[in-house]
């Protein structure tokens, strides 16, 4: 009996030691929430290098045009910008089958020249910035040397253009500031111009 009796008292003391969070299969604590990652979209002025494999001839640098597209050997004039490298990968090898079988594309942003952001108004250091990572509006601000005294700072404005259409995104620094509000800290894109007046 006493033999029983330390059995489930052994047993009771693992189970609520057991952990409350989910777990994976490795044994670490799964992640019930994320955030999503933005991929980086290519843009004009991009510097692309573009291989397909055991292709010599299908070697390239190419550079994005102002118009978003490039010229590439047997597939010809193609859509690049606004698009991720992964998606210009699947529409480069879809283009190529026809010329070679089962191609392999690799595509490497050699220079993202083209991903630049505004910061213009009331701001100490107004101007274009180049970015070769993912920045929000609160890092782009820094990067202009902040608001300056006389800037409204609740009324800062992002603008955006996306398939011809010119969006506007409103931004309160103070409530971002004091840890509110954190969705309007929005990663920016290429051709975000950040106003503040």
């Amino acid at each position: 009996m006493k033999i029983l009796m330390s059995a489930l008292f052994l047993s009771f003391t693992a189970c609520s030691y057991m952990p409350s969070t989910p777990t994976a299969e490795s044994g670490k604590p799964a992640i019930t929430s994320a955030a999503p990652l933005t991929s980086y979209k290519i843009q004009p002025g991009d510097l692309l290098t573009i291989v397909v494999w055991k292709e010599k001839d299908l070697q390239a640098e190419v550079s994005v045009r102002p118009d978003g597209g490039i010229s590439f050997p047997l597939v010809g004039e193609v859509i690049a910008a606004g698009i991720t490298v992964e998606q210009l990968q699947k529409d480069l090898t879809e283009k190529l089958v026809k010329y070679v079988p089962q191609p392999v594309v690799t595509i490497m942003v050699k220079q993202s020249l083209g991903n630049r952001i505004f910061v213009i108004g009331k701001v100490n250091r107004p101007g274009e910035y180049p970015s070769s990572r993912n920045i929000d509006v609160m890092q782009a601000l820094s990067m202009a040397g902040g608001p300056t005294p006389y800037a409204s700072v609740n009324k800062i404005k992002i603008l955006r253009r996306e398939n011809g259409e010119l969006k506007s995104f409103p931004f309160k620094y103070s409530k971002v500031e004091e840890g509110e509000d954190m969705e309007q800290n929005i990663v920016l894109q290429g051709g975000d111009v950040v106003v503040v007046p």
